[in-house]
């Protein structure tokens, strides 16, 4: 005689353990934007002084 209980079925996990949790600190250097705003800067204008003292 079949069993009258019904089997649960379950589907594929969402996402598939591909979960990222962007609160956990993954760690790696830390650097604020002025800095790299400034070592910017500081690249361009060395470019342009080295135009003027070095002409082509």
């Amino acid at each position: 005689m079949p069993s009258l209980k019904r089997q649960k079925q379950q589907g594929p996990m969402s996402g598939a353990g591909l979960v990222r949790y962007f609160d956990v600190d993954e760690g790696g250097p830390k650097m604020e934007p002025k800095f790299i705003i400034g070592i910017v800067v500081a690249i361009i204008i060395l470019e342009i002084i080295s135009k003027i003292i070095l002409p082509a």
